[in-house]
Parts: structure tokens; C-alpha cells; sequence
């Protein structure tokens, strides 16, 4: 069950219209990494999760304040669109003025009626697909710290975007938020560790027998880069709990080169000449 605040989370205000920049906002509204993903990402992790308790909790928590955001973010682009021009300023032909008006979004005004959208900012509707709800709790959290980092990456281009001061209030704020959540994600996946809930490989419990033991711990180096194994993924004690050492080896073949049979006569391939007698027997051997 959900309940609606008419108040705001924080204040979305800008101190005049910007059209151009309410584009730009509506990357982080309705973009790969913008709030729209974030909070229906763990809404829906949480919604499926089926460990009872305190993860379930606090991707519920979570997932509804980024909802918050969400209308937040819509809320400053709505105010940014107040007296937008619906047609370029007669009076002022210069080269600026035409190429402002040209970076406004059309859609704003046509099918919107000076609102926003679940788009982002270059007109690519918002879509499901970015959500991830893998079921498990390690993986999702850290793909979680991760549309953090990217979604608080891509503020921070927004802030130096822009000298409106109501504008940057707000994304202040939203930096402050992503600043928090990823360390909520990264310290979650430290207590899912201490609780031997989940850990290093995902997913843990796939019996570790079933693997190749001359390619689990190996970095195959497939660079020519002198540098590529100096670094601690490549040496070292293995980071998921077993006694193996990480090292490093040249890339080598281990399998022969591949030679097809022929194809299904009846999909219509080109065969090469000297295979045209192969050619028959398929037909045949289909008859």
C-alpha cells in the first residue's frame, strides 16, 4: 500500500524558466541511471525478495524515497518549462538565439503540454529493461551501489550545467542522496557477507567442483599491454574465501579451429564449390 505527501522531499524550485536545461534534467529523470530505474529497480527487487527481514525492508525504504525524487525531479522540470516560447523570438535573429531555441524539446510543449516525461534527454522513452531483479540480494546490491555511482555521476555533470540557484539546491540534494545510498549498497553487501547470506562468486552456493581449476584463478592476459597483470587482479590471494593464489598467464589456445558441417539445404546458405556433393548427401540424407 502506498500513501501520497503532497510536500516534497525538498524543495524543487528554480529561480527562472530554463527549457534547455530542462531537457538536459530529463536525463536523470527517465535515462538509463536517472530515478525512474533506481526506484522501481529496488521496488521491485524488494517486492520479490523472499528473505523476510531487514534487506526486504530496506529495499523498500529506499525504492520509495527515490520515488520521492522522482517527483521532485518532475516537479523542477515542470517550473523550468513555466513560459516556454512556443516559437522563436521575432525580434531577436541571431545565430544564438536560434541555436537556444533549437536545444529545447519539443515534446515539452507538443505532447506534454509543458510537463515532463519518462524520457530522457535526448527523446528515448523510458523502459523496463533498465530495471534489474536478478533475485539475488549480493548481485543486485552491487549493481545497485553501481546506478548510484553512475546516476550521481551524471548531477554532478548537470551541476556545472547550470548557475541557476534553485536548480542547484536541488541537485545538491540529490548528490547528497546518491552520496548516502551507495554507501547503504556497499555496506549491505558487507552484512550479507557477514551473515553468509552471499559473497564472492555470485551465485556462492554453485558448487565450485563444477568449475575448471585451470582457468578459475588464472587472469588471462590477453593484452599487449606490458601493464595488464600488475595489479591486484592478477596476483594475489583469490578474494573469495579459498586458499588459491590469482596469477597470470599468456593467452593460449586450448581448443582446435572450428569446422562446420554443412548447412540445412532448406535455409538456402551459399556453399563453397567443393562442397556441392556434401551439398547432395544433406539433401538426400533429408529426403
Amino acid at each position: 500500500m502506498f500513501t501520497h505527501t503532497h510536500a516534497l522531499q525538498f524543495e524543487a524550485k528554480p529561480d527562472g524558466p530554463d527549457p534547455d536545461f530542462a531537457r538536459k534534467m530529463q536525463e536523470v529523470l527517465g535515462g538509463q541511471w536517472g530515478e525512474m530505474t533506481v526506484a522501481t529497480q529496488y521496488l521491485l527487487q524488494g517486492w520479490n525478495c523472499r528473505l523476510p527481514g531487514k534487506y526486504k525492508d530496506m529495499l523498500l525504504a529506499i525504492g520509495t524515497e527515490e520515488l520521492a525524487h522522482v517527483e521532485m525531479i518532475v516537479t523542477c522540470i515542470d517550473r523550468l518549462l513555466d513560459h516556454v516560447p512556443l516559437k522563436p523570438d521575432a525580434a531577436d535573429r541571431t545565430k544564438e538565439a536560434a541555436a537556444g531555441y533549437g536545444q529545447h524539446n519539443p515534446q515539452h510543449a507538443i505532447a506534454n503540454g509543458g510537463g515532463a516525461s519518462y524520457m530522457d534527454s535526448m527523446g528515448n522513452p523510458w523502459t523496463g529493461a533498465y530495471v534489474t531483479a536478478s533475485g539475488n540480494l549480493y548481485a543486485d546490491f552491487s549493481y545497485n551501489a553501481t546506478a548510484e555511482m553512475q546516476g550521481r555521476l551524471q548531477v554532478a555533470r548537470l551541476w556545472n550545467m547550470t548557475d541557476d540557484p534553485g536548480v542547484k539546491d536541488l541537485l545538491r540534494f540529490l548528490l547528497t542522496r546518491d552520496h548516502m545510498h551507495q554507501q547503504q549498497w556497499l555496506a549491505a553487501m558487507e552484512e550479507l557477507k557477514a551473515d553468509g547470506l552471499d559473497g564472492i562468486p555470485v551465485p556462492e552456493a554453485f558448487p565450485l567442483d563444477e568449475e575448471l581449476p585451470e582457468f578459475a584463478y588464472t587472469f588471462i592476459d590477453a593484452s599487449d599491454g606490458p601493464e595488464a597483470a600488475n595489479g591486484r587482479w592478477a596476483n594475489g590471494p583469490a578474494l573469495d574465501g579459498t586458499d588459491n593464489v590469482l596469477r597470470a598467464a599468456p593467452i593460449a589456445a586450448t581448443a582446435d579451429a572450428p569446422i562446420l558441417p554443412p548447412g540445412d539445404p532448406r535455409l538456402y546458405g551459399t556453399p563453397p564449390a567443393p562442397m556441392t556433393g556434401l551439398l547432395q548427401k544433406a539433401k538426400d540424407a533429408l529426403k
